[in-house]
């Protein structure tokens, strides 16, 4: 819980409030216990506008706090504390976490974890059920290690960490402070590596050992049943703030740089690097050995097969039509390639 007057100074940390001179007293001190949507939000709890599509629901929101953006400011509702920012989704998203449910480091070792020896496990650590922690593990301070996480010799991993139930970590992989890894997700697996080997009795594929690690930088965010594999030869890098959502698939020996953002289902096949400030759709194919530039958008569903060498949006793919429509579509698609 916190009041109008502390949410403003949060806000605040981020973005100006536009408005917050003209805020009485009371409205300041007013105490927002939960945050809701327009329509479903109580007279205790905030809500936010960011979106002309629902511009309505201004008209019947019971909202204790709403933020709106700045070009919606004459669209305030009259008797509900109104707070004007730029952006009103991002400071949404600035105080959302005050009213989120806390995990509170126990600093405890449950009993039924198995913890190596030579592991160096900090001061404020919780380690929860049948975890297993292997040889020279390195954990550090504030870092919390759902139940049965199992990480592999060698691996480090920084300061205030969050590492969900059933989350597995292969050996000497690196990762930075404030990581947080989602439910049963796997990071240094070994990559899809094989070899054609034709042979008399017919094809057969030589496995490559998988030599490197995985490395994830700082303030990096993985969903669940996302799988990271080892490099082959050299290292599968993660950059510092990038956002990884669930069941997304990177090969080995992919780079993502800086603060790009992947969505769910996205699949990155071997040795491509991506760049700093990307944002991948939902469902999207990368080929392997390529180069994104910094600043690339790719629409959902789209299909990378070569380098993009510069900033901007890409779509590939057609969109949703009637079955009709579409089958006259691809049959002059098809009709356009022939001579």
């Amino acid at each position: 819980m916190a009041n109008i007057a502390q949410l403003i100074d949060i806000i605040e940390q981020v973005q100006p409030v536009i408005n917050k001179a003209a805020l009485s007293a009371s409205e300041a001190s007013k105490d927002i216990t939960g945050v809701a949507n327009l329509l479903g939000a109580g007279a205790d709890e905030v809500a936010f506008l960011s979106s002309a599509k629902y511009i309505d629901h201004l008209t019947n929101t019971r909202a204790g706090m709403v933020l709106i953006n700045e070009k919606f400011m004459n669209h305030a509702p009259t008797g509900v504390t109104t707070v004007i920012v730029k952006d009103a989704y991002l400071a949404y998203a600035t105080i959302s976490g005050l009213f989120a449910y806390k995990n509170i480091v126990k600093q405890a070792v449950h009993p039924t974890a198995i913890i190596a020896d030579s592991a160096i496990i900090a001061d404020g650590v919780e380690i929860g059920a049948y975890c297993v922690i292997g040889e020279r593990v390195q954990i550090g301070t504030g870092t919390i290690i759902g139940q049965s996480v199992s990480i592999e010799d060698h691996t480090v991993l920084g300061e205030d960490c969050h590492i969900a139930h059933h989350v597995s970590i292969a050996h000497h992989s690196q990762l930075g402070h404030r990581v947080r890894i989602h439910a049963n997700s796997s990071i240094g697996s070994e990559g899809f590596g094989f070899a054609p080997n034709p042979t008399a009795q017919g094809l057969k594929w030589q496995r490559i050992a998988q030599l490197g690690r995985v490395i994830i930088g700082d303030d990096v965010r993985i969903g669940s049943n996302t799988c990271i594999d080892r490099g082959a030869v050299g290292d599968t890098v993660i950059g510092n703030h990038v956002i990884i959502d669930n069941l997304v698939q990177i090969a080995h020996n992919v780079h993502i740089g800086d603060s790009t953002a992947i969505a769910a289902k996205v699949g990155i096949a071997g040795s491509t690097h991506i760049g700093r400030n990307c944002i991948i759709g939902g469902a999207s194919g990368i080929s392997g050995h390529l180069v994104i530039a910094d600043g690339v958008t790719l629409t959902g569903m789209s299909m990378v097969t070569g380098n993009i060498k510069e900033s901007g949006s890409y779509s590939s793919g057609t969109g949703l039509l009637p079955s009709m429509q579409w089958r006259r579509a691809a049959v002059r698609f098809r009709q356009s390639g022939e001579k």
